[in-house]
């Protein structure tokens, strides 16, 4: 059985290319590596509805916490048998986003903490009533909000398919999201996490997720 590993941060933190790094340096090693990020859209119909909402459709359901919550956790749920085969069949999964995504954002929403009621409810949802794998480490791709938005933005703007939903728009969202990811890494919530920060090396990471596999 392969080890969960889930990167996480704002949007437009740059987990992308952090994956990609790591990956390649993985894979340079012998390891075998598989990857997957949520929300999986164009092939979960609840990750499509969440955009959807997330750009104005679908009535009110934006407006609701608790609803978009639902949508990317059914996504995760659909995504189950898929995550127990990845992991068998590999020495490493590198998930882009996880169930600490649902927890931050829906804090930061909520004007909560990382001890708040709905990040709770996030976890008992995700792991307990759908029961996902829980993950060996999340890493925190921890960079300075302004940088995120002006990544995301740039992003947005050079392809059309990707232009910025309500949570990218909104800066106090984000700020207050990058808050509640501190204080889930600082209380190692659902497990143990990493902070790697910008200027940080990917090789030393991919070293330090080797030795895992290797213990």
């Amino acid at each position: 059985m392969g080890a969960l590993i889930a990167i996480e941060g704002l949007d437009g933190a740059g987990k992308r290319t952090l994956t990609d790094a790591v990956v390649a340096d993985l894979v340079a090693r012998g390891l075998r590596v598989a990857t997957l990020a949520f929300p999986r859209y164009g092939v979960s119909v609840h990750a499509d509805l969440a955009a959807e909402a997330l750009r104005g459709g679908h009535g009110d359901t934006a407006q609701s916490v608790n609803a978009m919550a639902l949508l990317f956790a059914l996504d995760r749920a659909e995504a189950r048998d898929e995550l127990s085969k990845l992991l068998a069949d590999n020495d490493i999964l590198l998930l882009d986003r996880y169930v600490a995504s649902n927890a931050a954002y829906s804090a930061a929403r909520s004007r909560q903490d990382a001890r708040g009621e709905i990040v709770s409810w996030v976890a008992e949802l995700e792991f307990e009533r759908f029961g996902l794998p829980a993950p060996n480490i999340q890493i925190l791709l921890d960079v300075p909000v302004d940088v995120a938005e002006e990544r995301a933005r740039l992003r947005g703007a050079a392809d059309t398919a990707r232009a910025l939903d309500s949570y990218e728009k909104d800066g106090e969202l984000q700020r207050r999201t990058g808050t509640v990811y501190r204080e889930l890494a600082e209380i190692n919530w659902r497990g143990s996490w990493w902070v790697h920060r910008t200027g940080d090396d990917p090789a030393t990471l991919a070293a330090r997720l080797a030795e895992i596999v290797a213990g």
